[in-house]
């Protein structure tokens, strides 16, 4: 159980941070405020937007148009399904390049919103979690009726926790007149570090410029450092009764043995064979234990939960991921848990005299 806990503790904060740095693509880059952490608090002028697009460095599609969106977010409060109770969901603007920059975003039911329309596309996670959240319904925030009109699947990305509209029509039912975010692809780091230096340098634009996945990845940061820190002193609190329990037990087989460990010194066996025999044991049934814990923590991957994104407050859906090492470090936490457990008693049944243990025996 011990075992469990601990590599669904370390599955829990990789699939976390999983999920967020797989939202950003390699190719793709960033643009925020200068000292913004989160989109939700960026600020980009329409005027510093207008500069951003026109960089050299952008990729262009096949028609010569520059790969950049220029986005807007917010959070809004919603109703959950069969609850009622509020939770905040990300609602993003999205220009006409934005499906392009995000090739993970597959479209699995109705279609994209129409620009300049009310209508908004939700996430698969955020679709089954919210009232009215499915295609054909209608939900209400900024005073104003959105009609959902597609579903798509980012898959284990934080794209599938949040509505995406137009960028336009978001801003004005907010009464926004910018944007939260210029996102556009750029291949090559030479290329990205000459765009970089360009306009960090322009004294015209205070932003800052980032790898998508760079970003994210600084996202997910706070979120599993905690997770890993409470669960693993939870875990080493719970070992301390693990490793009384190995112990009561391997002393229990030294008491329940002591004929045979007689018989064997008297055969010429040496407390350190009887040492390393009765700690062999402890051993197996530390690292049978952390196998267990193992398995059973794989199949903690077939679940998805939710819970708040502490960077934006907002909803966030997400699962377990067990990683080789995650399984290597369970396992060897396991056998330390058998080495400290059995150690004592082995040395117990090591020092019992022959003549003791054949007569208690």
């Amino acid at each position: 159980m011990v075992s469990f806990v601990f590599a669904a503790v370390l599955m829990l904060a990789e699939g976390l941070e999983q999920t967020l740095i797989d939202t950003g693509s390699p190719e793709n880059v960033i643009i925020l405020r200068g000292a913004a952490e989160t989109e939700v608090s960026s600020v980009i002028e329409r005027n510093s937007a207008a500069i951003i697009v026109v960089q050299p460095e952008i990729a262009q599609n096949a028609l010569g148009e520059p790969l950049a969106a220029k986005e807007a977010l917010v959070l809004v409060t919603l109703p959950k399904k069969g609850t009622n109770k509020p939770t905040n969901v990300v609602v993003r603007g999205i220009g006409t390049q934005s499906k392009a920059l995000r090739p993970q975003v597959k479209l699995v039911a109705g279609r994209y919103p129409s620009s300049g329309s009310r209508e908004v596309m939700a996430g698969k996670s955020i679709s089954d979690a919210l009232k009215d959240g499915s295609q054909g319904e209608t939900l209400h925030f900024a005073l104003t009726d959105w009609k959902v009109v597609g579903i798509f699947d980012a898959g284990k990305t934080a794209f599938n926790s949040e509505l995406w509209t137009d960028a336009d029509q978001l801003m004005s039912a907010f009464r926004r007149n910018s944007y939260s975010a210029v996102i556009m692809k750029v291949p090559g780091e030479k290329a990205f570090q000459n765009l970089k230096i360009r306009l960090q340098s322009d004294p015209r634009l205070t932003i800052q410029v980032k790898r998508e996945i760079a970003f994210y990845r600084e996202q997910s940061e706070i979120m599993t450092k905690f997770i890993r820190i409470l669960g693993l002193a939870m875990t080493i609190f719970f070992s301390v009764g693990a490793i009384l329990g190995a112990m009561v037990t391997m002393y229990t087989a030294v008491a329940n043995r002591t004929r045979e460990i007689g018989t064997l010194r008297a055969l010429g066996f040496k407390k350190g064979n009887i040492l390393t025999a009765f700690l062999m044991e402890s051993l197996l049934l530390g690292i049978i234990g952390g196998s267990v814990g193992v398995a059973g923590g794989a199949l903690l991957q077939f679940l998805t939960i939710s819970t708040m994104n502490w960077e934006t407050f907002s909803e966030l859906a997400f699962g377990f991921k067990l990683t080789p090492t995650i399984a290597f470090c369970t396992v060897g936490f396991a056998f330390f848990m058998g080495l400290f457990g059995g150690l004592l008693p082995a040395w117990r049944a090591a020092s019992l005299k022959i003549v003791d243990a054949l007569r208690y025996g």
